[in-house]
């Protein structure tokens, strides 16, 4: 494996993090570990549409049903 630095000019600690970073993806790629806790089927979890917060009645509380939260 080859790492070229194209611009600046990073320290020994820097090149030896970034070799370190590099080399344990590669390792879990090769295990076949995922990035994290979460799986691709998040979009399928029912969980997902529960709502974060109660809604609370009031003037314009309708209009605020459906914006981003």
């Amino acid at each position: 494996m080859v790492i070229k630095v194209e611009r600046g000019n990073p320290t020994p600690e820097e090149l030896a993090a970034v070799v370190a970073l590099v080399q344990a993806r590669a390792a879990a790629a090769a295990t076949g570990a995922t990035d994290g806790p979460h799986s691709l089927d998040e979009w399928a979890d029912p969980a997902r549409n529960v709502p974060t917060r109660a809604l609370h009645p009031g003037g314009g509380a309708w209009r605020a049903t459906y914006w981003p939260r």
